[in-house]
């Protein structure tokens, strides 16, 4: 059934007790330029892998290749390596990476290239048939500019266990990178659930780089940050594992660092991929030191027979304006700008029009940007015409006629291309998993065994919003809130960590507690209506709370928040990054206990 290296290779000696070091040197397309040699100089490393691929850069991927079909992956990855090939294949450090994007065979050929520059021959595989677009209306996909499936790890695997010492991948999961050199590694076999979801959850973890030790982290001002190293997640061959840095690297390692990174972009406790569908309700974190967290317990389960395939469309095309409006009278004024720009529209009218008044003025302010708030005007329209100087032309003109004090943040500027990003699920067997090995010869890897994949929960591969027929973990299985005490208005985020992000439309918003106590309160005052009341934002869409009391967290998918995608997306916030944030500003009746 599956790929096996002899129970020996896998259950005895070194292998079975020496952990697989895997590093990551790149959590999205535009990461720090030096993370990979960084990690090499710091310590020892066994593999490194890079996630260069967000729902974003599958488009700007796609923009690039109807420019030039030689194009279509992430460039940077080749500058990253170019300075460390050497010490890579002198340490015998295997290299994976999705930097392949929309062309992982055009990144091999690059990489060639760069080896032959250099004097050097490294042994350089590609995973590729996820890239469906040639297929998209035999599918039912439509007419996207990039539909890509999510693969899983085992090209991966395959090309390792042949000899590999680079592989280059198209759209795998993020966690594929860290489950496949493991599976390699100790011989996991396919229905080696456990194990597999072990992986997942510290390629999970480790994915988006210093996100793990102590980036965008809630109780940052805890720990002297500086600038974090990047992460490493060394494997065991149960699949537990220890996420940690190289000593005297920037940053933190904590029991909250791993649980930030854990709820980051996620939905409910099973945790759907084309591997393995991994219960992050069964999750354990313990502290194994300094900058040490152990991850042990995790549970997995059969895929789902389906996998996420994630499409790009060209939406149209938008511009932006924004009023400043200083002093007195800011509602009138703003009314009045909107007012007479509409009106100069008329004749063409936009597809859309979308207002935002940022109240970001004080009274009796000392400074003349603290006096001011911020009127932003968003226009789509598939015409470039009517979303470009058209606009912002009509806002230019208003600039001697409109509200006292008028003035424009930028010059009228023309229109830019938006994607709109969606996802579907397609049956697993109609995507094919093949490996180039280095010398050329392509092997193919075959979907899980039916019985297994049929008897899975949920329907698409790790995508946010997706089916989970076999439920969540019962709210019964948090401890209930006994407390009568004294209360205190103050902020959430005393007590509450949250981190926060995006898939498309939609928001997830994870929170988490740092005591038994203090989750027993959170737990039972944070649900899903009370949520929606501190973030107003919310009201009107679908609201789904998860439990995970493991982790002491709920997590919070707000579907429809972001509209359209990042690149569509006219809030404030297009990806939700700030969610969590806001979510913690906003005051309550806290326990004086807990406080």
């Amino acid at each position: 059934m599956s790929e096996r290296t002899t129970p020996s290779q896998a259950a005895t000696g070194e292998r079975a007790g020496t952990p697989l070091r895997i590093a990551n040197v790149s959590g999205f397309y535009g990461d720090r330029a030096s993370a990979m040699r960084e990690m090499l100089e710091g310590g020892p490393v066994d593999v490194l892998t890079g996630d260069y691929l967000a729902e974003l850069t599958m488009l700007i991927l796609a923009r690039d290749r109807m420019k030039d079909p030689a194009t279509g992956y992430a460039k940077t990855f080749l500058r990253q390596l170019e300075q460390c090939l050497g010490t890579v294949l002198d340490r015998g450090v295997t290299v994976v990476t999705n930097a392949g994007g929309l062309n992982p065979a055009g990144l091999a050929q690059a990489l060639g290239a760069l080896a032959g520059r250099l004097g050097l021959s490294p042994r350089i595989a590609q995973v590729t048939g996820d890239d469906l677009l040639g297929r998209a209306d035999e599918l039912g996909l439509g007419a996207p500019l990039a539909a890509n499936a999510y693969l899983g790890a085992w090209g991966i695997a395959h090309a390792l266990r042949q000899g590999a010492d680079i592989v280059v991948t198209g759209r795998v999961t993020d966690a594929s990178l860290i489950v496949g050199p493991a599976a390699a590694h100790f011989g996991w076999a396919r229905d080696d659930f456990d194990a597999l979801a072990g992986a997942v959850a510290a390629g999970h973890v480790i994915e988006c780089g210093a996100q793990a030790t102590g980036g965008n982290y809630a109780f940052f001002a805890e720990h002297d940050i500086g600038l974090p190293g990047f992460p490493i997640a060394e494997m065991h061959a149960d699949g537990s594992s220890v996420i940690t840095k190289h000593p005297g690297s920037g940053g933190a390692v904590t029991t909250g660092t791993v649980t930030a990174q854990l709820l980051y972009e996620v939905d409910g406790p099973r945790y759907l991929g084309p591997d393995v569908t991994t219960r992050l309700d069964t999750v354990v974190l313990t502290d194994d030191g300094p900058d040490r967290v152990r991850i042990t317990g995790v549970r997995g389960e059969a895929p789902p027979p389906t996998l996420k395939v994630g499409l790009n469309s060209l939406g149209g095309f938008r511009n932006d304006v924004t009023f400043l409006i200083t002093g007195l009278d800011v509602e009138a004024k703003a009314a009045l700008a909107r007012t007479q720009l509409e009106a100069s529209l008329k004749r063409r009218p936009p597809a859309e029009l979308v207002w935002r008044l940022a109240r970001t003025d004080h009274p009796d302010a000392d400074g003349q940007e603290e006096a001011s708030a911020l009127l932003h005007a968003t226009v789509k329209d598939t015409d470039p015409a009517v979303a470009g100087r058209a606009f912002s032309g009509a806002a230019v003109e208003l600039a001697l006629s409109s509200y006292p004090g008028f003035t424009l943040l930028a010059p009228p500027g023309d229109a830019t291309p938006f994607g709109v990003f969606t996802s579907a699920a397609v049956p697993a067997g109609l995507v094919p998993h093949l490996v180039v090995l280095p010398d050329g010869t392509e092997h193919t890897i075959e979907p899980l065994n039916g019985d297994l994949a049929d008897a899975a929960c949920g329907t698409t591969g790790g995508s946010l919003g997706s089916n989970d027929p076999c439920g969540a973990a019962s709210d019964a299985a948090v401890p209930s809130w006994t407390g009568r005490g004294p209360t205190r208005r103050a902020p959430l985020g005393l007590v509450a960590g949250a981190r926060s992000g995006d898939k498309g439309g939609t928001a997830n918003i994870g929170v988490w507690a740092r005591s038994d106590a203090a989750y027993a309160w959170l737990a039972a005052t944070l649900t899903a209506d009370v949520l929606v009341e501190l973030l107003p934002e919310a009201a009107g869409r679908p609201v789904a709370r998860h439990v995970l009391p493991n982790l002491r967290a709920l997590n919070f998918v707000v579907d429809g928040l972001l509209g359209d995608g990042v690149s569509a997306g006219t809030r404030f916030d297009p990806q939700g990054k700030g969610l969590g944030e806001w979510l913690r500003s906003r005051h309550v009746d806290i326990p004086e206990e807990l406080l």
